[in-house]
């Protein structure tokens, strides 16, 4: 359904999306904030920086868990702490309506800050001559922020489900390229790609072409990451 405009309670006109799937079961609604939360798009960079370091710790050399840790702290200081921060600070000053940043104009601030931080995580990385991975995942991040700033001017497309096409991806190149068999991370990615999308689907207003146009947001990021990255 198109959206609507209404009146506020200030007497102002307010742009609104109507859902287009039907009201779920209570239980299933709570099924789906579960997996909205947990796979909220913060916490995406956060399980794919512990999966490198985690599952691709031959890539690392010699480094000790001491360098390992830092390397995890800066993907949560920059793509997960700051970002959050940032919000609730931008709640708190009434620049935003929502935390949970419901509308376009909500999404502005949010996505320019977040690109400083996310460009700044993936320039450390560069510089440092990090691993492979963690310069193609940081990029995709950044990529992200970009495209979904661009988009978010005409569509409220989805920050989920960005993150997951982002993950999904990320798995999905390993699997294509790598020798070790990554079947089964690629089935979980996939899995959590269709769980996360269909929860959107179920407790937002989003219409589904902003689910699938982030899905596509988040390949994309993740692809021309990985061929600036690896040439």
């Amino acid at each position: 359904m198109p959206d609507r405009l209404i009146i506020t309670e200030e007497n102002q006109l307010k742009e609104v999306s109507i859902p287009e799937t039907p009201p779920q079961p209570a239980w299933l609604r709570a099924i789906a904030k579960f997996f909205s939360f947990v796979f909220h798009p913060l916490f995406i960079p956060l399980y794919l920086a512990y999966f490198i370091i985690t599952f691709r710790s031959y890539e690392f050399g010699g480094l000790d868990d001491w360098g390992k840790l830092t390397r995890f702290l800066q993907v949560f200081i920059n793509c997960t702490f700051l970002p959050l921060i940032s919000v609730l600070l931008l709640k708190a000053l009434k620049f935003i309506d929502s935390i949970f940043l419901k509308t376009q104009k909500d999404r502005i601030i949010p996505y320019i800050i977040s690109m400083i931080f996310y460009f700044w995580n993936w320039y450390a990385f560069k510089n440092n001559h990090e691993v492979e991975d963690l310069v193609s995942m940081s990029m995709a991040i950044f990529n992200a922020s970009v495209f979904g700033f661009l988009v978010n001017i005409s569509i409220k497309v989805s920050m989920h489900a960005i993150a997951v096409g982002v993950m999904t991806t990320f798995v999905a190149l390993l699997a294509f390229s790598d020798s070790i068999s990554y079947s089964f991370y690629l089935s979980v990615a996939l899995l959590i790609s269709g769980l996360v999308c269909t929860s959107r689907l179920i407790v937002s207003d989003h219409r589904p072409k902003e689910i699938y146009y982030g899905f596509l947001i988040g390949i994309f990021s993740q692809l021309a990451a990985h061929y600036f990255v690896n040439g």
